[in-house]
């Protein structure tokens, strides 16, 4: 009896890691679509915002923090510091 009791236990362990995953992710994804709304940003199927970065010159989804900087900002950067200025006025450029 011990080793059913075994598998079932890890069975509804992995089960109940899996549920709370998931419920993690879409809070984030929750999260991450309220915050680009609010920034008046374009968003993927995750919610992350749909930006260029300046400093990479790339197209990039990233999640925004709850003061609409993205997760990738550098406070020491000059680029990430136009980046932000750019989310204020809304003339970032995004895809």
């Amino acid at each position: 009896m011990g080793d059913d009791d075994d598998r079932l236990e890890r069975f509804i362990s992995g089960t109940i890691r899996s549920v709370g995953s998931q419920l993690s992710e879409a809070k984030r994804a929750y999260s991450d679509g309220k915050r680009a709304a609010m920034a008046g940003l374009p968003r993927d199927e995750n919610g992350r915002a749909r930006i260029v970065c300046r400093r990479h010159a790339e197209r990039r989804a990233v999640s925004l923090d709850e003061r609409a900087r993205p997760e990738c900002f550098d406070p020491d950067h000059p680029d990430c510091q136009g980046c932000i200025e750019d989310i204020d006025a809304g003339s970032i450029e995004t895809w």
